[in-house]
């Protein structure tokens, strides 16, 4: 089998991610049995990123991911690059990842990441 074209860790500890998780991977099913795309819980693999300088802090925080070519996706561009590979959702990558909405993009996905890690600290989620 290939490397995946992108795999994508994330905190199956986080409910809100998890679902999200859970929704793309139904819609990813044939991506995922061809290897394309991988989604890994960042709380098997702690230090999956560490050559990265990523922490497993980093992970709970934002999603990450390595694309084909080796290189650190993290998260905004991670939710874009997931949208043009779901059948469907293409248009959500070219609403919210073009040159005029990305830096508004990026900064509203972190303020939502900042306040579900928050959220979840509180809950005691790790």
């Amino acid at each position: 089998m290939s490397k995946p074209v992108l795999t994508i860790w994330y905190n199956t500890r986080c409910p809100v991610c998890d679902d999200g998780i859970v929704r793309q991977k139904r819609r990813l099913i044939e991506a995922i049995k061809a290897g394309q795309i991988a989604f890994r819980d960042i709380n098997a693999e702690p230090s999956a990123l560490a050559g990265y300088g990523v922490s497993l802090e980093d992970i709970r925080r934002r999603l990450h991911a390595i694309d084909a070519d080796g290189e650190l996706l993290v998260g905004a561009d991670v939710a874009i690059a997931v949208w043009l590979r779901t059948p469907g959702e293409g248009w959500l990558a070219a609403l919210f990842g073009n040159r005029a909405a990305l830096p508004l993009t990026r900064y509203a996905y972190d303020r939502f990441a900042d306040l579900l890690y928050a959220w979840n600290r509180r809950k005691g989620r790790w």
